[in-house]
């Protein structure tokens, strides 16, 4: 593929301009083919990448993916903040107990079911099968959330699922960070416990050190700030926060997460959040899309090695079927020890299938850890199965909808109205459309928009209100 390798031989900073630029649109020209699809968009940015990486047409050169390496930690700082969001201790408290059981259930079923499969019968290094289990547990809200939206659900399975996804990303970012200090550790018996217990101590005090950073953001956002410098304060934080735990060579996911947790609990304010996930996209897309151009695609077809025997096809696939298993089991057995409704039950594990951005952001993270052929194994099995996650998910997530009775197509179930007159006499069925479409036309915004763009936008406006006043005012006011 020389005639594709036309940036290689470009200046430096040109090179990385044009590569981004075309990481960018390329990303956004694929979730138009994905969107007729009706597939999420995080499909489209690694399907993207992998096309553009050296296994396909190889535009982007080798060097400038590898020098992206720092988007690994933007983010899932992203991400990890925004996690925080859902741990809101006075909605745990009016009934998150047992979503707390069956999240737990489910989460941990699935890691310890991956676990035996990797190590028990793969025969896979404990390391490997130790990081693997804990990026079993996580899921992505994005593809269940996008459903939802799309059906218009509602009822009791849907407000379950809703708090469920919030708090998985949570047990996963805690399972990673136990699994990837277990990994790390000295095989020294005399050492092996201190080597342990460090990393742990370590994660204790960066979950401490984000809420002392929440705090401070808490201080410096107050009523008066204008809400552009809101985003400029907290992107401020968060990075430096990043840049502490470099320093401290430890993953900085608790602490932004804590940190996150910390500001919404202290300051009740999930505007902010909203405006961080509007700004967050481009940086999510160039994460994607470089993930796929550093996607190993001919180790899958290979043996795995110094891992075993089997090649990681057949690793990934067989991670991609227990992992299922384990998520429906553990839903249906955490639904059960509740007392949740059968349709709750039965259901709840089919909308948990899907998996992307953690598991995707962690693996790149524990690749980096665990470094050589098992974190390039351990990147390339996650990224393969989340494609396969996020092309079966959403029909998932859409079945259990329907089969739960959470949502209908008929017009009927979604828009009722009143058989009968006020003369008790009943209406025709040209009236009741009639009424029914009135209803729905009530119901649909002035402006369409996104909470998250409603949030953002809310911002650029006021942002430019103000400058427009200040430039308005007399010379020396």
């Amino acid at each position: 593929m020389e005639q594709m390798q036309f940036l290689h031989g470009l200046p430096p900073a040109g090179a990385v301009v044009i590569s981004v630029a075309l990481m960018l649109f390329l990303g956004f020209l694929a979730t138009r083919l994905t969107k007729l699809a009706r597939l999420p968009n995080v499909t489209a940015y690694i399907l993207t990448g992998i096309l553009i990486g050296p296994w396909c047409l190889n535009l982007i050169p080798a060097d400038i993916a590898q020098g992206m390496d720092f988007l690994s930690d933007i983010a899932l700082a992203f991400i990890a903040f925004g996690t925080g969001e859902f741990f809101r201790l006075d909605v745990l408290r009016r009934g998150g107990g047992k979503v707390v059981v069956i999240t737990l259930a489910e989460a941990l079923l699935a890691s310890v079911l991956v676990f035996i499969l990797t190590w028990g019968v793969l025969d896979l290094p404990l390391q490997f099968s130790a990081v693997i289990a804990a990026l079993a547990a996580a899921t992505a809200p994005a593809s269940t959330m996008m459903t939802i939206r799309q059906t218009g659900a509602h009822g009791d399975f849907v407000n379950t699922l809703l708090q469920v996804v919030a708090l998985d990303d949570i047990v996963g970012l805690l399972a990673y960070s136990a699994a990837i200090s277990l990994a790390t550790a000295a095989p020294e018996g005399g050492s092996r416990i201190l080597m342990i217990l460090k990393p742990l101590g370590m994660n204790l005090l960066v979950i401490a050190l984000g809420a002392v950073f929440g705090l401070a953001l808490k201080l410096l956002i107050h009523k008066k700030r204008s809400t552009d410098n809101r985003l400029i304060i907290t992107l401020a934080l968060l990075f430096a926060f990043c840049g502490v735990c470099s320093l401290l060579d430890v993953s900085p996911l608790l602490g932004c997460m804590s940190m996150g947790m910390t500001y919404i609990n202290l300051a009740q304010d999930d505007r902010l959040f909203k405006q961080m996930a509007y700004f967050s996209p481009p940086v999510l897309l160039l994460f994607f899309v470089r993930s796929g151009v550093c996607f190993d695609l001919g180790a899958l077809v290979h043996p795995a090695g110094g891992l075993g025997r089997y090649s990681l096809l057949v690793i990934g696939v067989a991670y991609f079927i227990v992992r299922i298993v384990g998520k429906y089991a553990g839903a249906w057995l955490g639904c059960l020890a509740v007392g949740k409704d059968r349709k709750v039950r039965d259901y709840l594990g089919l909308a948990l299938v899907p998996q992307a951005g953690v598991a995707i952001g962690l693996a790149a993270l524990g690749a980096r850890t665990l470094g050589g052929e098992m974190g390039v194994a351990l990147n390339t099995v996650i990224l393969a199965s989340s494609v396969l996650y996020e092309l079966v998910g959403p029909a998932l997530a859409k079945l259990s909808l329907w089969l739960s009775g959470s949502y209908s197509d008929k017009l009927e179930d979604l828009v009722p109205a009143e058989p009968l007159d006020a003369e008790g006499r009943r209406k025709a069925e040209v009236q009741l459309l009639i009424e029914r479409i009135r209803a729905i036309q009530e119901k649909l915004p002035e402006h369409p928009l996104s909470p998250e763009e409603e949030a953002f936008t809310a911002a650029a406006q006021e942002y430019r209100q103000n400058n427009f006043n200040y430039h308005r005012r007399p010379f020396g006011r």
